[in-house]
């Protein structure tokens, strides 16, 4: 696959496979390409060559796509009027028909720490609360593919090693598939994730970072 604008080349030459109940972490400096290439699995961005496929076909802005993957990058635009709780709840009863792995609201309010802030609004959480709000919404409900950009970011330490083991023995060993741009190599270890380095536009393979338990 690649991709480019004009005569910038943003990715080069990309062939990445990623298995079912696998999570892969994106690696690399800032501005490597890292964002883009998420951004190209959710069908944001046109490969201008080659070709892609997301569960078996080329991505794209439709329903049944969306059913099926859950993307985490830029901070959503929340409703102001509605609490924690009540989002998750949104969330989870928008996508009650579909089956899947994921849990109840009052499980993701716990697991992500938002117990003292489960009845506050979005606007009167810090950073990392609607960080983790936003990644417990992603888990709120089923899918297949996790798209997570950057998620470590605005966590501390402590909750990075907690998130990990959520997506290492929640979400993938029911067989979900995560893909994550991440900079945090002990995160990425954590989440028992296969590690590619993205560089000049190409995509390198260094190999598997083990969970630290």
């Amino acid at each position: 696959m690649r991709l480019a604008y004009g005569k910038f080349v943003v990715l080069d030459d990309v062939d990445l496979t990623v298995a079912a109940g696998e999570i892969v972490a994106v690696t690399g400096v800032n501005g490597a390409g890292k964002s883009t290439l998420l951004r190209c699995l959710a069908g944001l961005h046109r490969p201008s060559a080659g070709t892609l496929a997301v569960l078996g076909s080329p991505p794209r802005d439709h329903a049944a796509f969306w059913r099926a993957v859950a993307l985490v990058a830029d901070l959503p635009t929340w409703y102001p009027g509605l609490t924690v709780r009540e989002h998750l709840e949104l969330v989870r009863l928008t996508h009650e028909p579909i089956r899947g792995w994921c849990l109840p609201p009052d499980e993701l309010i716990d697991a992500f720490g938002l117990s003292a802030r489960a009845d506050a609004v979005p606007l009167n959480l810090s950073s990392g609360q609607r960080q983790r709000m936003s990644l417990a919404a992603a888990l709120a409900r089923p899918s297949r593919l996790l798209l997570l950009d950057e998620p470590e970011q605005s966590l501390d330490a402590g909750f990075r090693q907690e998130l990990a083991s959520l997506l290492r023995t929640g979400y993938a060993a029911h067989g979900g598939t995560v893909v994550m741009a991440a900079h945090d190599l002990e995160f990425v270890a954590a989440a028992g994730s296969r590690r590619v380095l993205v560089a000049d536009g190409r995509v390198d393979a260094p190999g598997m970072a083990r969970p630290n338990s």
